[in-house]
């Protein structure tokens, strides 16, 4: 980062010590009871680019730690500011904008990770004072470059020139760019689609790490890489540490997202808070020592004007699935309705009833037209809303939410009820569970079960009248391919055998006669794990005849009871068609 903001520097056992109380109110307000999930089916991509130790190349970071008085509404003509918590709790428009955005964006794309914008913001402070408090276009570009020390290994990690000065202007050793901080390798390498981190957060075409909408949409991805949930605490810290690998930086971001998440107010661009203090410069004896850390406890309630909502809630009386941006999400420890006390609208839930749900059952390929849907109550069974449930699916099953993930969060509605995003079957057919917990409170867990059923067909025909005829020895000259269809219709991706049965009567395999091969090239008379293509054809392989004349029936079935017996005669060059056994002429049916 760039070093324009003075050289002073807080740290040691008073930094710690402040430090650490954030991060002890913090891990106090996160759930109780809530674990380690191993539910994390969102991605599969790392949590960082190869080579590298961090988003930021672990460079420097500003240490300055939030007041600890409270954060209160922006001033106006009858309270002018007073305390320094109004200024500091002040985010620049556009970049306050852009964090909201970016957590908006994940919300639909991976809401099993429930970033919330306040977490942006705070990594955003430590990286770089809010874009220097703001210093930004109307596009969200910054005025001028924020860069970080040259990495050349003098006091920093080494990380040799990766993008040619591209983005850092260093065509030597690279430099952490950008409100976000993120270093050239990450930005252009890596990612889920193995193009880089880098990301088009204001959609104009370009993905420019200078730009603070690119930024924090990059920012967001990175945290939530790995399928890491951020309502779960272990998640939170290994998505802070993946950004920088200190301690102290994650001490640092956990207090100001504490601090954030107590309530915010939008600034004009370019009045924010300037950074001061940066974690590789010598301290300034000028600079006043924090104060003592305020007793840990549950955060406040928000108390800001615009504290914005949770990202990752939605409300299932609207769009499903979606965020819901007039909800506020009060988050653990907040007073419920206004008032000002301990106890929040989880600490009041009991249970969980099934809040109509009906019967979950879909084939495969297909999306399941019911939605699951669960209502927190109290004791006095009453509906609680503002609560968090969390919605996993568990079994051994190819299901997921819309989107590709597994792990969905939603709030309740004023009915107590929370809708989980509409469920995709998947391919795998079989019985899962969705199961319903409430996030911060250790009530039992409702399970709802759900079947995906196969892909059916009723009737098979073939796409060919030919003959099938081939002489002793020798292979068939034409393929077999069928055309499996359900009521009519088309019916890809449905399960089929084939067999060389004996005779119409007995559908034993036969012993002799057409046969196809394995791999090994060896004779096999039965084939399974076959499947209709997305036009619902089959083509079965080469077929060859042994030395037996005579006619034989193979016999395809799929599931759901199509089958069809299909006629193929073994005779000479010279010999007449002889009738099957049985007299079966090739039938078809359910």
């Amino acid at each position: 980062m760039a070093a324009q903001f003075g050289r002073r520097l807080r740290r040691g056992a008073a930094t710690t010590a402040v430090a650490a109380a954030a991060v002890a109110a913090l891990s106090a307000s996160q759930a109780p009871g809530v674990t380690e999930d191993a539910h994390r089916g969102q991605t599969s991509e790392a949590t960082t680019p190869p080579g590298d130790s961090s988003a930021t190349g672990d460079s420097p970071y500003y240490t300055d730690l939030p007041p600890l008085n409270s954060p209160t509404p922006p001033p106006s003509a009858d309270h002018p500011p007073a305390a320094h918590g109004d200024t500091e709790a002040g985010i620049p428009a556009t970049v306050l904008d852009a964090y909201k955005k970016a957590a908006d964006a994940l919300a639909t794309s991976q809401p099993g990770c429930n970033l919330p914008w306040q977490l942006l913001a705070a990594i955003g402070k430590v990286e770089s004072g809010q874009a220097r408090g703001g210093a930004v276009d109307a596009n969200g570009t910054t005025l001028s470059p924020i860069l970080g020390p040259v990495l050349n290994g003098h006091g920093f990690a080494e990380i040799t020139d990766t993008d040619n000065g591209l983005l850092d202007g260093d065509a030597v050793h690279d430099r952490a760019v950008g409100p976000m901080q993120f270093i050239p390798s990450t930005w252009s390498q890596g990612g889920p689609d193995h193009t880089g981190w880098g990301a088009d957060g204001n959609a104009d075409g370009k993905k420019d790490p200078n730009n603070v909408y690119d930024a924090a949409l990059a920012a967001g991805r990175y945290l939530c890489a790995g399928g890491r949930d951020m309502s779960v605490t272990g998640d939170l810290h290994r998505a802070i540490l993946s950004y920088n690998q200190s301690q102290d930086y994650l001490n640092t971001v956990l207090s100001w997202y504490e601090y954030y998440r107590k309530g915010t107010h939008e600034v004009p661009d370019g009045t924010g808070v300037p950074p001061r203090d940066r974690s590789d410069e010598t301290p300034d004896p000028s600079s006043p020592p924090p104060k003592g850390p305020s007793t840990p406890g549950k955060p406040g309630k928000p108390g800001g004007a615009d504290h914005g909502s949770e990202p990752g809630t939605t409300d299932p009386g609207t769009d499903p699935g979606a965020t819901d941006p007039g909800a506020t999400d009060p988050g653990p420890g907040s007073g419920a309705d206004g008032d000002s006390g301990d106890e929040t609208p989880t600490d009041t839930v009991t249970h969980i009833e099934d809040a109509g749900t009906g019967t979950l059952s879909a084939t495969a390929g297909e999306s399941f037209t019911q939605r699951v849907k669960a209502r927190t109550e109290n004791s006095q069974n009453a509906p609680v809303s503002r609560v968090r449930v969390r919605f996993t699916l568990i079994g051994d099953t190819g299901a997921t939410f819309e989107g590709g993930e597994t792990v969905a969060t939603v709030q309740t509605d004023a009915s107590g009820t929370a809708t989980a995003p509409a469920l995709d079957a998947g391919d795998k057919a079989g019985d899962f569970v969705v199961r319903a917990t409430v996030v911060g409170r250790a009530v039992p867990a409702l399970d709802f079960k759900a079947t995906v059923t196969a892909r059916q067909a009723d009737r098979l025909a073939r796409t060919s009248d030919e003959d099938l005829i081939c002489t002793p020895g020798g292979t068939f000259a034409d393929d077999v391919e069928v055309k499996a269809t359900y009521q009519g219709a088309a019916a890809p991706g449905v399960a089929a055998t084939a067999t060389l049965v004996t005779s119409v009567l007995d559908s034993s395999e036969n012993d002799k006669g057409p046969y196809f091969k394995d791999d090994a090239g060896k004779p096999i008379r039965t084939l399974t794990n076959l499947t209709t293509d997305e036009n619902g054809l089959l083509k079965l392989p080469e077929l060859y005849a042994d030395d037996t004349t005579g006619t034989f029936l193979l016999r395809i079935t799929t599931t759901g009871g199509g089958t069809l017996d299909v006629k193929l005669t073994v005779q000479a060059a010279d010999s007449e068609t002889t009738q099957p056994p049985g007299g079966a002429q090739g039938t078809s049916g359910s």
